[in-house]
């Protein structure tokens, strides 16, 4: 599977709040993209995250049901976060990867880093094969 890592250097909010922390949070990792107007895949990950202190995963037919959008809306987005790589599907269960916010960004970075490493590696190749040297 394909996995887009997006992140973005924003300024981190000043006053602690949840709500903004949350927002922030997604903004950085870019969720919020395109035409999502009126900030679903934020609402979506706030929504999972109250859910998900008390239950191991949602369906999406009740993510829909509670921000009162299309269960097809909703699973468009829940593809989004999947492909980032911060949800999985379990049968038809969503949930966060790693079981919490800061274990989900923790295995963003290993991704992060695995590829960087890959990167590395064919660059280096590429800089030999073309006769080109590392200072």
């Amino acid at each position: 599977m394909h996995k887009q890592i997006i992140v973005r250097d924003l300024v981190k909010p000043v006053q602690k709040n949840v709500t903004e922390d949350i927002e922030w949070v997604c903004d950085s990792l870019g969720f919020a993209r395109g035409r999502d107007l009126t900030h679903l895949s934020t609402r979506l990950v706030a929504a999972l995250l109250e859910r998900l202190s008390n239950e191991r995963g949602i369906p999406t037919e009740l993510l829909a049901e509670e921000l009162d959008v299309s269960s097809a809306r909703v699973n468009h987005h829940i593809r989004n976060l999947m492909e980032s790589g911060i949800l999985f599907r379990e049968h038809r269960l969503v949930m966060l990867r790693g079981g919490s916010l800061k274990s989900a960004i923790e295995e963003l970075r290993k991704d992060a880093n695995r590829i960087f490493d890959e990167l590395t590696i064919i660059a280096k190749d590429i800089d030999a094969t073309m006769g080109l040297k590392n200072r």
